[in-house]
Order: C-alpha cells, then sequence, then structure tokens
C-alpha cells in the first residue's frame, strides 16, 4: 500500500514542507547551547569562543567552570515529520551581544526561557524581551545542582509572570526533557490559537 511519503517526488516534499522557528533564551550560562544540542538531529551549529578576560572578570562568578561563550548564536534542527521541520535558535547570553536578539527572534513563533533559580535576574531580559514583542514563551527552570528550588507558583510570582505562562522544569542535558519542554511550547502555542 503506498503512503503519501512513497507518491512524493524529492522536489514536491520540498515544495510543501513546513518549518518553526523557536528561540531559546535565557542568561549567561543557563544551558541555552546544551539545550539545543541536546535535541538537535543535526550536529548544531555553535558560534562559541574563549572567554574573553572582559568577560571572565563581569558578574558571571557562579559559573565559574565556564571557558567559551556563544557570542552568536546556537542552531539546530528537528524533524517532526517529512513535511514538518522545527529550527531552534539559541540567543547568546552576555549583555554585550543583546544586539544579535531581533535578527535571531524575527519570525519565531515562540522562545524557551531558561533559568537557573541561583541567578534568577538574569532572566528578567528576555521575558521582558518577548513580553514586549508579544512572543509567546514557556519558563524552563534548569535543574543545577546548588539552585535553590521553588514552586511554578513561587517562580511565577518572583518573575511577575502572566497566569497563562507555562513554568516547567528542564535538565537541559536531557533529550526527553528537553523534548517534553519543547512540546509544553507547542501546546501553549496551539492553546493561544484556540
Amino acid at each position: 500500500m503506498s503512503t503519501i511519503a512513497d507518491t512524493r517526488t524529492p522536489s514536491q516534499g520540498i515544495e510543501n514542507a513546513v518549518s518553526a522557528k523557536l528561540v531559546v533564551a535565557g542568561g549567561f550560562g543557563v544551558g541555552k547551547t546544551t539545550f539545543v544540542g541536546s535535541i538537535s538531529e543535526i550536529d548544531p551549529l555553535r558560534t562559541e569562543e574563549t572567554m574573553t578576560a572582559a568577560a571572565a572578570s563581569s558578574d558571571h562568578d557562579l559559573v565559574e567552570t565556564k571557558q567559551s561563550t556563544t557570542v552568536a548564536m546556537d542552531f539546530g534542527r528537528i524533524s517532526v515529520d517529512d513535511a514538518f521541520k522545527l529550527y531552534l535558535f539559541g540567543t547568546p547570553g552576555q549583555d554585550r551581544f543583546a544586539f544579535m536578539w531581533d535578527r535571531i527572534s524575527s519570525g519565531a513563533l515562540g522562545a524557551v526561557v531558561l533559568v537557573d533559580t541561583a541567578r534568577i535576574d538574569d532572566c528578567y531580559a528576555s521575558i521582558d524581551y518577548f513580553e514586549n514583542r508579544r512572543i509567546p514563551f514557556v519558563v524552563a527552570v534548569n535543574q543545577f545542582i546548588a539552585a535553590p528550588h521553588g514552586t511554578a507558583d513561587e517562580i511565577r510570582a518572583v518573575l511577575a509572570l502572566n497566569p497563562t505562562v507555562p513554568i516547567l522544569t528542564v535538565d537541559a542535558r536531557v533529550r526527553e526533557s528537553v523534548k517534553t519542554t519543547l512540546l509544553t511550547l507547542v501546546d501553549h502555542l496551539l492553546s493561544m490559537v484556540d
């Protein structure tokens, strides 16, 4: 028995392909590069460079082991099926690269804001950015060993989030955990269309 996928020519598959762009944002060292790399079916494009003296001496004392930083973006791809692809774009976390955000976020359907509760102030800029541009987002609290734990209600209160913004936990190193986060974002986007 033939299926639609069996009867399409390669050019028809390309013409009918649908894609969606999602952004992964958050503060410095919160796990954006790891998040994209954990789920991407292709070797992710990474624009990491060795930390400079200026970056190393900044206020990122809690990320002492970090040796490199994203200077442009991370890029990964997920094929949902032959005709639907998700493209993930990770933003740079340092303030001095914030000028890249408009280009990276242009055309995005939604975003994941990664949070480290030990440095919760670092996520405010990301939340403000997406709220001001009316780009739907979810908040994903990355599970760092030494980070304080809080309930979703406590985190929502601290971040002054709208009650409709989903909050969940994620381990950016674990593919299934990242997948759950992205599915939550997709569900959130679909709920806004209803």
